[in-house]
């Protein structure tokens, strides 16, 4: 029964993931490009966070809307594999000890994003209906 009833809200949980996470991994973006969010001052646009910001504000928003969905997340996840290698693996293995919970986080949700694709509330799926027409 209860399967049933989870089966029945995928697709809606599925699209509220996706706008969820690639709206909160937008307002990371928007701290380092634009200083928001509570930031002290936005990073250097030709430098690793630069371009880090860049990818985490305009891939967060293209998440969020579903548009290029699995490249996009493809992309983003092996951004956060990197900021886990680069930033956090110096200061020990476990995540819960060297604060690398939201990039591996980040990493698998988008990793199946890239699998699993937009869902049914994006525009990923509206184009696609086009296409067939």
């Amino acid at each position: 029964m209860l399967t049933d009833i989870a089966a029945k809200y995928e697709k809606a949980a599925h699209g509220m993931l996706r706008m969820v996470v690639g709206f909160i991994f937008m307002t990371h973006g928007g701290q380092k490009l634009f200083a928001w969010f509570g930031a002290d001052q936005s990073a250097e646009l030709i430098s690793r966070f630069g371009v880090a910001g860049v990818l985490e504000f305009f891939g967060g928003l293209m998440i969020a809307l579903g548009l290029f969905t699995r490249p996009v997340a493809l992309i983003l996840s092996g951004q956060m594999a990197v900021a886990y290698f680069w930033m956090h693996l110096p200061r020990g293995f476990w995540p819960w000890a060297n604060g690398g919970e939201l990039a591996t986080i980040y990493s698998f949700v988008f990793l199946f994003l890239a699998a699993a694709g937009a869902g049914s509330f994006s525009v990923d799926n509206v184009m696609d209906k086009r296409k067939d027409t």
